[in-house]
């Protein structure tokens, strides 16, 4: 609604000007008025256009212009040394200016994330009070138990969810497969209740990376340019981003760290669901989901028995408890 005033106020303005400057000139005025408000309505659409114009990449084409002016001035002195005559040098000056003013633009839009002392990035902060900032992607979200955790107060810091993330999500909640449109919008909803939990610590990410098309990319990159953590559930991006040398927090590796330590010898009390891979086997699961596999007992499935630790297999899937039946 502010925006709307702000250009109905920059329309008005503009006609105002423009009826004043022909007003004197045989009676112009009106004429003037409707050049004036046609123009700021051509500015305001050039304006919507740019929607998409990011501010890094905005002030990335302003630094590589810069360079490209710094790098003419020097090599228009050294023509302008020469004995040709004045339009000529003014004619390669001209050219010269175009041509570096249009390979330092480019430049510095190809290098964009690279120009880490831009501007609008740098952040002044001091090193003892550095901001924590860390971004959630789509199977986070979706995953759920981010909410529990917010609850408990253990992430500290800004919580970033970027608008491609929030348009993934979208296409995924409306999606015509019944098991993804429901996790999309189950997604959604644990985006409204930790938007509750965090307050002003959950922020929007307007970035985008209209060069990078895979969402895990996009975060990556992300990651890097405001030296942020990334919390997510996918194992594909939790390797390849710590590779690059990013922060990850994995929500399966935080349940596994949780998850009670047995030793063998100790004696548990589990219900018997379903037969294992091996046989005679019988295998159940704890509260915390950890899958028990009990030898011998298959004729014993659907009870509760009694059991004795064997051996514990820590695996990238969990971990898997090994026992036998308690004599």
């Amino acid at each position: 609604m502010i925006l709307l005033f702000v250009r109905i106020f920059f329309v008005l303005g503009s006609s105002l000007v423009g009826y004043q400057a022909l007003v004197d000139v045989n009676k112009m005025g009106m004429i003037g008025a409707m050049a004036g408000a046609i123009g700021a309505l051509l500015i305001i659409l050039v304006e919507m256009g740019m929607r998409k114009v990011s501010v890094r990449g905005l002030s990335s084409a302003v630094f590589g212009l810069l360079l490209g002016l710094i790098m003419w001035k020097l090599v228009a002195d050294a023509v302008s040394t020469s004995a040709l005559s004045q339009e000529y040098i003014a004619l390669i000056k001209v050219t010269l200016m175009l041509i570096f003013c249009y390979l330092g633009m480019l430049i510095g839009l190809r290098g964009k994330d690279e120009f880490n002392i831009i501007i609008p990035y740098v952040r002044l902060r001091r090193q003892d009070q550095a901001e924590e900032m860390t971004i959630l992607d789509t199977s986070v979200i979706i995953d759920g138990r981010i909410q529990d955790i917010f609850k408990t107060k253990f992430l500290e810091g800004k919580v970033i969810i970027p608008r491609f993330v929030l348009k993934e999500l979208q296409q995924v909640a409306d999606s015509t497969d019944p098991v993804k449109r429901q996790r999309g919008r189950r997604g959604l909803e644990v985006l409204h209740t930790i938007q509750k939990e965090a307050g002003q610590n959950l922020t929007i990410n307007e970035e985008d990376f209209p060069e990078t098309y895979e969402v895990d990319a996009k975060l990556v990159k992300l990651a890097k340019l405001i030296e942020a953590k990334i919390m997510t559930v996918d194992f594909n991006l939790n390797r390849v981003a710590s590779f690059q040398g990013i922060k990850v927090l994995n929500i399966n590796e935080l349940a596994n760290a949780l998850k009670p330590v047995v030793f063998p010898g100790e004696q548990m009390q589990i219900k018997l669901l379903k037969e294992g891979k091996e046989h005679n086997q019988a295998v159940g699961y704890l509260e915390d989901g950890t899958m028990v596999v009990v030898e011998d007992a298959r004729r014993l499935l659907g009870q509760e028995v009694k059991v004795t630790v064997t051996s514990v297999l820590q695996t990238q899937a969990g971990r898997m408890i090994f026992t036998k039946l308690e004599k």
